[in-house]
């Protein structure tokens, strides 16, 4: 059967590789044959080879009430309730997404997120009632905008933990904490396509509030801490190279001991090999074999940096001036280098951001 009546199929999937992602779903339940199409691996293939595919930014948020930022106010985070919001650079465009199941409400704090393929992967978080870490995990698919349970993660309930994924099949979560703060050094990867969890050998250090990231194919475990130095970051990495099965230690991969929330690496990166994190009110930036260099002075409306993103040379720093104020939103050109533009955010959209998955689609 066509795919479009009277059509030959290659022309009709010219015709779908150019329809936004917002009308995935609707264009899935048109019938059989679309869905099959849209939901192929090749669908998506064809989409990014011929430039259609959109980048959209999904963020953990907290939901702005405008009338709470006001000078001097504050706003308890308990209090804080967290949705998906989504921006998309191109067009400068914020919509939400649909929470999963049973989290109407509010998502669990400081979830993460992970990506592969269409699907998103929210994992673990706070209870908003207990503050009891979960181990749960939601699936959201962009196709068919649809939410399903995935096996929850074995072992210890943790929290504060570094997760990434490998962009094709895994998501990797290391480190973090359990119910009675001890530092993890355990970590957990999860093949979303099988539900199935196993362990991967266990870091040299204890790692809490570490960054992971996914580089040149080995998964990079950066920063964080042990129980005994808790809230005093260390300058190290480890990194686990899947050839050897084992991990080795990069010492001194922070030029300094921070916090690594504000570090990042640029999204299809690999080929540069380039860093950037926010210190100290500016942005640096570290490419392989350099030093790591200043290449901007934060905006002064940001004292106080919520959340950073990299994406094709394009910078975004989400910040406020001060506890309890709105957060706003700059972007950053490296290759053109003409300074910060500060995003419209509109009402609902400007509040603090925990966490936040490029999505290529």
């Amino acid at each position: 059967m066509d795919l479009i009546l009277g059509l030959p199929d290659d022309i009709a999937r010219e015709c779908l590789i150019r329809i936004s992602y917002q009308q995935f779903p609707t264009v899935a339940s048109v019938c059989k044959g679309w869905k099959t199409e849209i939901e192929s691996p090749a669908f998506r293939r064809q989409r990014r080879s011929t430039g259609h595919a959109q980048k959209i930014l999904i963020m953990v948020q907290a939901r702005a009430e405008p009338e709470k930022y006001r000078t001097g106010s504050t706003k308890p985070m308990s209090n804080l309730v967290y949705f998906l919001s989504v921006f998309e650079p191109e067009t400068g465009k914020w919509t939400e997404l649909p929470p999963p199941p049973g989290f109407e409400s509010g998502l669990p704090m400081f979830c993460q997120l992970a990506g592969i393929g269409p699907d998103l992967v929210l994992i673990g978080g706070l209870d908003r009632v207990s503050w009891k870490a979960s181990n749960s995990v939601f699936i959201y698919n962009m196709f068919t905008a649809e939410w399903r349970r995935g096996s929850h993660m074995p072992g210890v309930a943790r929290n504060f933990f570094g997760c990434v994924s490998d962009s094709q099949r895994i998501v990797f979560v290391a480190g973090g904490h359990d119910d009675d703060k001890n530092a993890l050094k355990s970590v957990l990867a999860y093949d979303v396509m099988s539900d199935l969890w196993v362990s991967l050998p266990n870091m040299a250090t204890e790692r809490d509030e570490c960054k992971a990231m996914f580089r040149r194919g080995r998964l990079h475990i950066v920063g964080g801490y042990p129980t005994e130095s808790q809230g005093l970051f260390g300058k190290s990495a480890e990194v686990f190279d899947f050839a050897m099965w084992q991990w080795s230690t990069l010492e001194g991969f922070l030029d300094c001991a921070m916090c690594p929330r504000t570090l990042v690496d640029d999204y299809g990166g690999d080929k540069d090999e380039i860093i950037y994190i926010c210190r100290h009110g500016e942005l640096m930036m570290t490419m392989k074999d350099s030093a790591r260099q200043k290449i901007a002075i934060l905006p002064p409306e940001i004292c106080h940096v919520a959340h950073i993103k990299a994406f094709d040379g394009t910078i975004l720093v989400i910040g406020s001036s001060g506890y309890g104020e709105e957060h706003m939103s700059f972007v950053f050109d490296v290759k053109s280098n003409n300074g910060w533009r500060k995003l419209d955010n509109p009402l609902g959209f400007r509040g603090h951001v925990h966490t936040s998955l490029l999505f290529k689609i």
